[in-house]
């Protein structure tokens, strides 16, 4: 009887392929590490294009590693996206903000450029009304909002990919809620406050996991507060503000803080001395006292919004109501307001916005 001879294994042309990706040099004759050093250098509006060098250059820079890499060796770049009305031609050809579709636009404060995204698929003719913006990960998460044609509360996530330059959807909120705060905290987006369905403020508060792609509750706020703001200050997470349904309108004057440590909430009272409402228009000033940003200039004092982007703050508003945007760059934390020359399709109402470190 024959011996039975040893199969023999075939490898795929896939797998070949693979294989050879993983062995592959990131830059042929040079050294893992500083070819490594190399690419994080990139600016973060070439990687879709070195994401078709290949394979190996893709699956590094989509990695969260390669994205924790760039943000250790300080090679992340800190942008501006705001959730910004659509300007239309006038009759006499001059570009008027359109009052109710908005798309996010991107400002680069250390270039002065301007850009817009492209549109979320669900929503081709605008974002929903008064949706909130948050970053994670260097990723871009645009969370709840009105539906545009039906004026419904919607609890849709989106997450905007700048290396794919792709919108995905996330897991939607818990539930829908309109005029809350939202913010990003050690990775995660948390929401807390705004009113349901019913316009109840509401007090409850949660946190979405970009990675796990899941919402997990927090405790409760030691009030209700619709139209409340959030602001990051050190490794705290404030909710400023807002109202409870019983006081429509009458901004409280206190805030509190999420503990990481202990999952509670820290009250702070007379910490917002303002009438006004603070959604886009806290500030954080010396010792940590906050203060209004429409009330430091005359020229964005209605429809103030303001975006932290680490060494400087992007502030616009009008000097009247209905007025022209007017838009400054304040160097520090008590600078002075330089104002700069914005494309006229750039120029539409700043309903909110975020800091994305890409």
């Amino acid at each position: 009887m024959d011996k039975q001879q040893p199969k023999t294994q075939f490898t795929s042309n896939a797998d070949r392929s693979s294989s050879m990706a993983e062995f592959a040099e990131l830059v042929p004759g040079l050294p893992e590490e500083i070819s490594l050093e190399c690419l994080t250098r990139l600016h973060y509006s070439t990687h879709r294009v070195a994401t078709r060098v290949s394979r190996r250059w893709r699956q590094l820079i989509q990695s969260r590693d390669f994205y924790y890499q760039r943000k250790q060796s300080g090679k992340t770049h800190k942008v501006a996206c705001l959730v910004q009305s659509f300007p239309v031609h006038s009759g006499s050809g001059e570009l008027k903000p359109m009052g109710l579709s908005y798309g996010v636009t991107v400002f680069d404060p250390v270039s002065l450029t301007w850009d817009r995204l492209g549109p979320v698929p669900e929503y081709p003719a605008g974002l929903p009304l008064f949706c909130q913006v948050a970053s994670s990960q260097g990723k871009l998460v645009l969370v709840g909002g009105w539906d545009p044609a039906s004026y419904s509360p919607v609890s849709h996530v989106f997450v905007y990919d700048f290396t794919t330059r792709r919108w995905t959807r996330g897991k939607n909120m818990p539930d829908n809620r309109s005029f809350f705060a939202a913010g990003e905290l050690n990775g995660r987006v948390i929401i807390a406050g705004g009113h349901d369905e019913n316009k109840t403020a509401l007090s409850s508060a949660w946190a979405y996991d970009l990675i796990k792609d899941e919402w997990t509750e927090l405790a409760r706020m030691t009030q209700e507060r619709d139209e409340c703001e959030a602001v990051v200050i050190g490794s705290e997470f404030w909710v400023v503000s807002g109202y409870k349904t019983e006081r429509q309108g009458i901004f409280d004057e206190s805030a509190e803080s999420y503990q990481l440590g202990t999952g509670e909430w820290k009250r702070a009272e007379n910490a917002w001395k303002v009438s006004q409402c603070p959604r886009s228009n806290v500030g954080v000033g010396r010792e940590g006292k906050l203060f209004c940003w429409a009330e430091t200039e005359a020229a964005v004092q209605f429809g103030t919004c303001r975006v932290e982007l680490g060494g400087c703050t992007l502030v616009t508003g009008s000097g009247y109501q209905g007025g022209p945007q007017e838009f400054y760059v304040v160097e520090g934390r008590n600078g002075k307001f330089r104002k700069f020359d914005v494309p006229a399709e750039y120029k539409g109402l700043v309903q909110s916005g975020c800091c994305v470190e890409i």
